[in-house]
């Protein structure tokens, strides 16, 4: 058997499953999850406004940092809430998957703008470290507190929400860091209210600038990794590939392709080939149960085909066989291979890393 990285363009049988759990179409959940991003919302934006003027007032960098990623956060549910309808439209004209994608890009902004603000508060927190100015930390401590009761209640209901959608995750995920935000927050206002010590404020926006670095570039990674095609974290095409490979009356597996529609939506392809007088119906339906049951695959395109005699004979040694694929010696200078791999196992074709996995769809 091989795993090839180019895809046989030929009519495909089509099986679309939806008890992987991936979330979308359920109408019922979507408008939950809009009803609980929009009552988060509603806390955030209510809670920035006043945040800015005692921010100004106090002189604190660590609530105008708070302040701007409350406005990251409130950006991040507007887009969460524009994609998560979008994406909701149905297929049509050219988009055949729909415009379920929309989310991925929501999430990626979301990442993208956490690491520039990350960025920009490292800067202005070392800034701050050297120049320390004058704070006000009863003002830090009273805004803290009531910082972390807003966002207490934002990240409750966000988490409620569909977070294996890597969009809802994105807004969750700038609302958690904003609520680690107003904790450090507090307890730098709490430590120039009582000792007087003004650094302690720029190490706070430190340690917040660090949570949003760290954030932004797992948001950032997860969705790239969906616009590249790449399989599923946690899914190994090869592993899926050799089980496949090794079902009864199944002689060979090539072309397999695992990728993401979009978050907790993964997709496969693969083209099957079955031992002659075998029923091509029966293996389709047993490696399309095998991949959802084992992998949480429900959409499968799978094309199988009879084998041809001399696909048959690949895992047989016999005189003339060429042991070694990506070798340029002729088929009289190869010896025969002294453990033969038999028909049902998955080789690995040069050039194409099947060893770990990494087929990126």
């Amino acid at each position: 058997m091989n795993i090839r990285s180019h895809v046989v363009p030929t009519d495909a049988q089509h099986k679309h499953g939806h008890g992987h759990g991936h979330g979308h179409g359920h109408a019922v959940a979507a408008d939950a999850d809009r009803r609980l991003l929009g009552g988060a919302l509603a806390l955030i934006v209510a809670f920035m406004a006043v945040e800015v003027v005692i921010g100004l007032i106090a002189r604190s960098l660590a609530l105008v940092s708070d302040a701007g990623h409350m406005l990251t956060d409130a950006i991040a549910i507007v887009f969460a809430l524009i994609a998560m309808r979008i994406s909701a439209r149905p297929p049509q004209g050219g988009f055949t998957y729909g415009l379920k994608r929309a989310e991925i890009i929501s999430a990626q902004i979301n990442g993208i703008t956490l690491l520039l603000l990350g960025a920009y508060f490292v800067a202005e927190g070392i800034r701050r470290l050297i120049v320390p100015p004058e704070v006000e930390g009863a003002y830090v401590v009273a805004t803290g507190l009531a910082g972390i009761i807003v966002n207490l209640a934002a990240t409750w209901l966000l988490n409620r929400a569909d977070r294996t959608s890597l969009n809802v995750e994105g807004a969750f995920q700038h609302i958690l860091n904003d609520l680690y935000a107003f904790i450090a927050t507090t307890v730098a206002g709490a430590v120039v209210w009582l000792t007087g010590w003004g650094r302690a404020d720029a190490v706070a926006a430190l340690i917040v600038a660090a949570l949003m670095l760290k954030a932004g570039w797992a948001l950032v990674r997860d969705s790239g990794r969906i616009f590249m095609e790449a399989a599923p974290a946690g899914l190994n095409p090869t592993e899926i590939g050799r089980k496949t490979a090794a079902l009864e009356h199944v002689a060979e597996v090539h072309d397999l392709h695992i990728w993401e529609v979009t978050s907790g939506y993964p997709a496969m392809s693969a083209h099957i080939l079955v031992a002659p007088g075998a029923d091509c119906h029966t293996v389709r339906q047993a490696a399309e149960r095998l991949v959802h049951d084992e992998w949480g695959i429900g959409h499968t395109t799978l094309q199988v085909d009879h084998a041809a005699p001399e696909v048959l004979a690949l895992g047989r040694t016999k005189p003339g066989h060429c042991a070694d694929p990506r070798s340029n010696r002729t088929a009289d200078a190869d010896p025969p291979s002294a453990d033969p791999e038999p028909v049902g196992a998955v080789l690995a074709v040069p050039g194409h890393p099947t060893e770990h996995g990494e087929d990126g769809g």
